[in-house]
């Protein structure tokens, strides 16, 4: 039984009178309570829920080297690569033969989401169907930080761009970032 005594009862060389003894505090229902209600706050709270991205994976019953009849349409088609020093530079089209020409960006509402919006508005004039729209290519260089990734993939998702992909980058990229100073 837990008690709470509330000490006294000390003489100061007085006359010696008898001991009145202090009241004595019973704990165990307080104690017993404290524990109740924790018990009951920890099992009616929510944990916080981790924020994931949907991430469409390919099919592991399907081998990606076998599948080399895709076709992307070049002028659907954009190449993001992320290079040092929070840059980025885009292109459409192929490498070799570019729709535009490789440009520099930087994140946010004036970087590169100006240039999703604006590729996008170019990729449905060549669409086939109303519903296609802009197919974006992300490559990251070792110089590039997972923040970076994290990044563009937040940009697709405010951009709502449908079909995105991360890919390696090739040595021809690593060569046009080096170029640019962005490697």
């Amino acid at each position: 039984m837990a008690e709470l005594n509330t000490g006294g009862g000390g003489g100061d060389g007085k006359k010696v009178r008898s001991k009145k003894s202090n009241p004595g505090v019973d704990l165990t229902a307080m104690v017993d309570l404290a524990f109740l209600l924790i018990t009951f706050f920890m099992l009616t709270t929510t944990l916080s829920k981790p924020q994931s991205m949907p991430l469409a994976m390919p099919d592991k019953e399907k081998d990606p080297a076998e599948d080399t009849d895709t076709k992307v349409p070049e002028d659907r088609m954009m190449t993001i690569l992320i290079g040092k020093d929070n840059k980025i530079l885009w292109y459409m089209g192929m490498l070799a033969t570019p729709r535009m020409e490789p440009t520099e960006a930087t994140f946010g509402k004036d970087g590169i989401r100006k240039d999703i919006l604006k590729n996008t508005a170019y990729a449905k004039k060549f669409a086939d169907k109303p519903d296609e729209g802009l197919i974006v290519n992300i490559k990251a260089s070792d110089a590039a930080s997972y923040r970076n990734l994290v990044d563009i993939l937040d940009e697709m998702a405010i951009n709502k761009v449908q079909l995105y992909a991360i890919g390696d980058i090739t040595p021809e990229e690593i060569t046009l970032l080096t170029d640019k100073g962005l490697y």
